[in-house]
């Protein structure tokens, strides 16, 4: 039996990246998978792409950053599939790379706005729905940023760091109800945030290399590393893992 029959997933910024590769793995494990972004035609896309596998998928526009629109989407997946098990938070941005003296308060709120009060409207507004269900799993994506620090992106660095701990607050809180809620912690895994980021820093070529040589693995990581997390993470598997940690880095914060 595939490892997600049954359940109902949500899955923020599911369009491209590691949301992708999450919602076509979940997919494939038997869920029906709800594609949050604000990416329309990728996520329309990717909805078409899994219907056409004989796969339950459906797009939504979602802007995590706006409370009545995520309560108003939650509410409508909720219905189109009859019920929510997972709420997977990935919707992210990594914001300017400078020294925090001259990060501007615009630049800082902007990463705020969709790292951690995405997480905190998307967890407030699946918990009526995981209640009703029965219980179910929570998976935030922080980083290995959210447990090691580094000489850049400092709103993203806090941003990070906050999701981890309200995982594990609403770990504590949401235990009676068998709602379990973990993050997952990402070293650099090749999508298309990293791939900016690094373009923005010069050589792309260059500079994979060098993000290569950062995991004692030799490598940097493939969306499918996460994806297969959020998958254990998301089934019964783990119906004992709450306030964990995951780390999949290729090593990078063992030292």
């Amino acid at each position: 039996m595939p490892r997600l029959a049954g359940k109902v997933a949500a899955i923020t910024g599911a369009a491209v990246g590691l949301g992708r590769a999450a919602a076509i793995r979940m997919a494939e494990e038997g869920a029906s998978v709800a594609i949050l972004d604000v990416k329309d035609a990728e996520a329309e896309a990717l909805a078409a792409e899994l219907a056409g596998r004989g796969l339950t998928a459906a797009a939504w526009r979602c802007d995590v950053s706006r409370e009545a629109e995520v309560q108003r989407v939650l509410e409508e997946v909720a219905g189109r599939f009859g019920r929510l098990d997972v709420l997977v938070n990935n919707a992210g941005v990594a914001g300017v790379s400078k020294p925090t003296h001259e990060v501007t308060e615009a630049e800082w709120d902007w990463v705020q706005a969709i790292n951690v009060k995405g997480v905190f409207f998307c967890t407030k507004h699946a918990i009526p729905h995981l209640r009703r269900a029965g219980g179910g799993s929570i998976i935030n994506l922080s980083s290995i940023y959210g447990l090691v620090g580094a000489p850049d992106v400092p709103p993203y660095h806090a941003s990070k760091g906050a999701v981890r701990l309200m995982s594990k607050t609403d770990a504590l809180l949401y235990a009676p109800d068998r709602i379990r809620v973990n993050s997952i912690h990402p070293g650099f895994i090749w999508t298309p945030m990293v791939e900016g980021h690094l373009s923005g820093q010069g050589d792309l070529e260059a500079g994979r290399k060098a993000v290569d040589a950062l995991h004692p693995l030799g490598h940097i990581g493939e969306p499918d590393d996460i994806a297969w997390g959020v998958v254990y993470l998301a089934s019964d598997e783990a119906r004992f893992v709450t306030g964990a940690e995951l780390v999949i880095d290729g090593g990078y914060t063992a030292r």
